[in-house]
């Protein structure tokens, strides 16, 4: 969340590999806004901003910063909502702004980019949005439902594939735990069959927390889903990299994960395997040590 005063509206949320991004807000909240896990945009009513009104906070954000910025992200869950060639002034504006402009990224839903004409894609890369973030959270169809995401495997491979070949790089994020401790297994084979067939440039991990207020958060308070254990979500992490077999950034850069697994694949894989099996079995050989740790901070193994 942003908690200092800005002269132009920021969005809230950023990924962690943006924090030395400049910030501008294109829509506001999330026009899905169903997933049952998630409780970011819940209060939000959402809404797509003019090209003015972002133009105009892009111009303050110049006065502030220069022409110095390198990378900027845009916010808030869904940019690709937005219409093309309103989005493309947008891009111009910011490349107009700031000419040391390196990358232009934002986040995006799966079923947008199923959704998005190839030529629509391959129009917004042309204009310099360069990075797509993309919540595919479980490749499994069970899991995918009962979090209500309104997503296939088949239309994020889909989609995941067409903003490939329309020039992106993708980032596609996959919670860890989502499927609670009576789903992992096939949370993670059937995410790993979807990664693979995408081959995304970046694999990112986050691990499920619970929030209050949601409807998931709900069904564990009611004894319906049982949260995996940290033991539970290192098995799982393991069996999903072991079944990747294509060449990506598998990265666990959030601060909600057990381990700082962060390599290239499959360069990185073997060693990325061994540091599992080394915490899995420090804590298998000492289970007191699974009750110290929360979903706040890494495994000081």
């Amino acid at each position: 969340m942003i908690f200092f005063e800005t002269p132009y509206e920021m969005p809230p949320y950023r990924p962690p590999s943006e924090a030395e991004s400049v910030l501008f807000r294109v829509t506001r909240g999330c026009h899905w806004n169903r997933c049952t896990f998630c409780g970011m945009y819940r209060t939000e009513k959402f809404s797509i901003r003019t090209p003015e009104e972002v133009i105009a906070d892009i111009k303050k954000a110049a006065g502030m910063f220069g022409e110095l910025p390198r990378t900027i992200f845009l916010g808030d869950s869904d940019v690709l909502i937005m219409k093309t060639k309103d989005l493309c002034r947008i891009l111009e504006s910011i490349y107009k702004e700031f000419s040391q402009v390196m990358r232009v990224t934002a986040y995006t839903r799966g079923k947008t980019l199923y959704r998005k004409k190839e030529e629509e894609l391959r129009e917004l890369h042309g204009a310099g949005l360069t990075r797509l973030h993309v919540g595919l959270e479980s490749g499994d169809p069970e899991i995918l439902s009962h979090i209500k995401k309104g997503l296939t495997q088949e239309e994020m491979v889909i989609g995941g594939r067409k903003a490939i070949e329309s020039g992106f790089q993708l980032s596609l994020y996959v919670i860890l735990g989502i499927g609670g401790e009576e789903r992992w297994r096939q949370h993670a084979l059937n995410t790993a069959q979807v990664l693979n067939q995408v081959a995304p440039h970046f694999v990112r991990l986050r691990t499920y927390i619970m929030q209050q207020g949601t409807p998931l958060a709900e069904e564990v308070e009611r004894g319906e889903f049982t949260l995996a254990s940290c033991l539970t979500v290192l098995y799982e992490t393991r069996l999903l990299l072991q079944n990747l077999n294509i060449p990506t950034m598998f990265l666990s850069d959030h601060i909600s994960n057990y381990l700082p697994l962060n390599g290239k694949l499959p360069e990185d894989k073997e060693r990325l395997i061994a540091q599992l099996d080394s915490a899995i079995a420090q804590l298998e050989s000492n289970p007191h040590l699974v009750e110290e740790y929360s979903h706040r901070g890494y495994l000081s193994l």
